[in-house]
């Protein structure tokens, strides 16, 4: 078992910044795919960026990409999401999630059902 902690959202401005946290506990973390979803009132959970174990190789969503930037600490068993340019949009709740059958990132990774471990997420509220 994994047990992860989302930390870090909160309400900013378009236009601002945040940095999301993910603390894992449990199985070994350093070993597996990690990756941030989010959920708007009203819509399905949508994938949001996606990292190697060894911090090598990510992904985003197209609307994301030059905006927010994920990353590693295997040491600390933590996961990061590093958003700018915060938009409205962006509004929702964030969650961390483990995949524990692979190391590295393939297309199955953008889907949901891919992660075995999930966080109870974080609220981002951006205001216009």
């Amino acid at each position: 078992q994994v047990q992860l902690v989302e930390s870090g959202g909160g309400l900013v401005q378009a236009g601002g910044s945040l940095r999301l946290s993910c603390a894992a506990s449990g199985r070994t973390f350093s070993n597996y795919v990690a990756g941030w979803f989010r959920q708007a009132p009203g819509k399905e959970r949508a994938f949001v960026s996606a990292i190697s174990w060894s911090g090598g190789s990510t992904y985003y969503a197209d609307s994301v990409k030059g905006r927010f930037a994920i990353s590693r600490d295997n040491a600390k068993n933590t996961v990061n999401l590093q958003m700018n340019s915060l938009k409205p949009e962006d509004t929702g709740v964030y969650y961390c999630a483990v995949d524990k059958l692979w190391a590295s990132l393939t297309s199955s990774h953008y889907h949901a059902q891919s992660y075995d471990y999930w966080g109870q997420g974080t609220q981002v509220t951006v205001s216009s």
